[in-house]
């Protein structure tokens, strides 16, 4: 299984130390990522650094360097608490809202990036969450492409092609079959832990650049392919869920037990 790599929250006030970090890693195994970027940031939790002034020549250096861009979201602020038809989440820009609010939201977010120079018909959600209204708006307006689901490959649905998400990452690490899927990474907040975990994963040259997941021919997707991709979205999330609750009863307890003695 080859794995490409998408990078989300591509903001001018991110954190570029990480960025740059990560970056120099891909180059050294010449890797080129697909960036999904904000076409303007008001989530303040992307913003970390100040804003880079050349931000906008910077992107288009590296998309004429052979990286892929994307639009991920349009300002990035979560409007409801609707999981949509990709439920690993319960937090959505897009999910749960009307199609004329996403109409225009896609529409104006497109002509943000077109503004500095960036065409793109690739759309990354934040927290993966769209539902069937961000499709029709996302086709209205000139997309081709979803950077999510689950599978071995692109895949096409609702005349929309699907370019998947590692499921689990060890399962993929692990599978001996032909395709191709997505590691999502959050520079923002890697840890060295982290750096070292993919310098290690870019050193087995199973990772390519995103361009090979591109040329793949789309497979067509069934509504049983779609029902189980659900369900194991929603399965992810409660066992994320539970084990998150887990962890803070131990927290809680072992607070408690220091506090007593």
């Amino acid at each position: 299984m080859k794995i490409a790599i998408r990078l989300d929250d591509i903001t001018p006030d991110m954190n570029w130390s990480n960025f740059e970090r990560f970056k120099c890693l891909l180059d050294k195994y010449n890797i080129k990522a697909l960036l999904g970027i904000v076409p303007e940031n008001r989530d303040p939790k992307l913003m970390i650094n100040l804003p880079k002034r050349d931000f906008w020549e910077y992107i288009k250096d590296l998309e004429k360097d052979g990286w892929t861009l994307a639009m991920h979201g349009y300002h990035h602020e979560y409007t409801t608490h609707d999981g949509g038809l990709l439920p690993l989440n319960r937090n959505s820009e897009f999910a749960g809202l009307p199609f004329d609010k996403q109409d225009r939201m896609i529409r104006s977010g497109k002509i943000l990036l077109e503004k500095n120079g960036i065409t793109t018909d690739i759309f990354m959600a934040p927290s993966h969450s769209y539902d069937m209204n961000t499709i029709k708006a996302l086709k209205k307006n000139g997309f081709t492409g979803i950077t999510d689901g689950f599978g071995n490959g692109p895949y096409m649905w609702e005349d929309m092609v699907f370019y998947p998400i590692s499921f689990k990452k060890s399962q993929t690490l692990k599978s001996k079959e032909d395709g191709c899927v997505t590691f999502v990474v959050h520079t923002n907040t890697m840890t060295d832990r982290d750096f070292e975990a993919y310098e290690k994963l870019l050193a087995t040259r199973e990772i390519v650049s995103y361009s090979e997941m591109l040329k793949l021919k789309p497979v067509k997707a069934t509504e049983t392919d779609r029902f189980k991709e659900k369900l194991m979205a929603t399965t992810k999330f409660h066992l994320r869920e539970t084990l998150r609750l887990s962890s803070n009863i131990k927290r809680y307890i072992k607070k408690s037990v220091t506090k007593k003695y």
